[in-house]
């Protein structure tokens, strides 16, 4: 028989990339001992069934990239798979928010920041190297995938963005109130979760806060403008500051109404309106 498959050793495949594009410096190895004798006859029809890389049957598979925003490099492991879903990817409306905040000079340094649904960590791995006091959070299924982000970007012993557990409408309030700056990507994909996280706002945002959230446009009447044109206007100040037509994102910037400043009416989300999505 031949000598078993053994795993000599996995080199991290690194795609460097800005905003998404770049190249790609190793790729993953596996290897295998030499035959100690020629297979029985047959053998090789049932490795063509039956590939020897154990890589193909894993639950996730991971991939490594590197991305420069800001003038920082990151690196930063997606492990895609059943287990993380949407979470494992640096999506572009996250891309297009970092680029925006380089576009502005946005200002990190000294302020208190939570990044929401962080799925990778990537926002507030950047705003952390900015300058900011920074906490990470998404549901719990993600944080070992935040945590390696965090370990791959701040390897020393120095300050490091704290990870939490953060499940909109149950858990914001355990944390503090009026974070300084909110970041947000692509968190209004799915209309059931919107009265969980305008909760979550409205508890983690006071008046000198500002959130910066930048989304794809999907779901017509019921999907993201929605949640921005109809669901916070009535809680927040609502400001679209920025377009990429290309992917089809827009970025926000959500503060709290100020003084006696007059909120606008209610607006209605498709059928049943804000009331039948359980937002009081």
């Amino acid at each position: 028989m031949a000598a078993p498959a053994r795993h000599v050793g996995v080199e991290t495949r690194w795609e460097t990339a800005a905003g998404g594009e770049g190249g790609t410096e190793t790729e993953w190895e596996w290897e295998a001992e030499e035959e100690a004798e020629e297979e029985a006859e047959g053998s090789g029809a049932l490795r063509a069934v039956f590939p020897r890389d154990p890589a193909l049957f894993a639950d996730t598979f991971p991939v490594l990239r590197r991305f420069r925003l800001c003038g920082r490099v990151l690196r930063i492991a997606q492990h895609h798979g059943p287990r993380l879903g949407l979470a494992a990817n640096v999506w572009e409306a996250a891309l297009a928010l970092a680029r925006f905040l380089e576009q502005q000079r946005f200002e990190f340094r000294g302020r208190s920041v939570i990044e929401l649904g962080a799925g990778t960590g990537i926002l507030g791995i950047l705003a952390a190297m900015l300058g900011g006091d920074v906490t990470i959070t998404d549901r719990p299924a993600a944080l070992d995938q935040i945590r390696e982000n965090v370990r791959l970007n701040f390897p020393g012993a120095g300050t490091r963005p704290r990870v939490r557990a953060l499940e909109w409408g149950r858990d914001e309030d355990s944390f503090p109130r009026d974070f300084q700056v909110v970041l947000g990507s692509d968190l209004v994909y799915d209309p059931a979760s919107f009265p969980a996280l305008l909760r979550a706002l409205r508890h983690l945002c006071g008046p000198r806060s500002q959130a910066l959230l930048s989304a794809r446009t999907r779901g017509g009447d019921s999907g993201s403008r929605c949640f921005f044109h109809r669901l916070l206007p009535p809680f927040f100040r609502v400001q679209l500051l920025w377009q990429e037509q290309e992917h089809d994102i827009e970025i926000y910037g959500v503060t709290c109404w100020e003084g006696t400043a007059a909120p606008p009416a209610w607006g209605s989300c498709g059928e049943g309106g804000v009331a039948a999505m359980g937002v009081s």
